[in-house]
């Protein structure tokens, strides 16, 4: 019986460990850039540089009647969405300026992953 109950609760840590690793966010609150998930953004020290460089692409920014938040869903029409240059770091994610904010955007989904300052 002992064993049975030593079993179990080995089954359930060996289980619940990937969980509660999986609930873990990189999600800062506040106006400090926030990630939604642990893909490869643009480095904080390359952010500078990549500023400077959405600024001489001159691209577009769009408008939408919500805020500009981490999680929020762009339309499927209307906006254009740019590939991240080599040079700032490999990532899957595209980039486009909303409402004069530099957004990280999931290109399937288009959602914002990561708000740029």
């Amino acid at each position: 019986m002992r064993n049975r109950i030593f079993a179990l609760a080995a089954l359930a840590a060996a289980t619940g460990a990937p969980l509660a690793a999986q609930a873990q966010s990189d999600v800062t609150i506040g106006r400090a850039p926030a990630i939604v998930d642990g893909a490869p953004t643009i480095a904080v020290e390359q952010r500078p540089a990549f500023r400077e460089y959405v600024i001489e692409q001159r691209v577009p920014a769009f408008r939408i009647p919500d805020r500009v938040v981490v999680g929020t869903t762009l339309p499927e029409a209307g906006i254009t969405y740019y590939d991240v240059p080599q040079r700032f770091g490999a990532t899957t994610y595209r980039y486009t300026v909303v409402n004069g904010e530099t957004v990280l955007v999931e290109p399937r989904s288009r959602r914002i992953v990561e708000v740029l300052d």
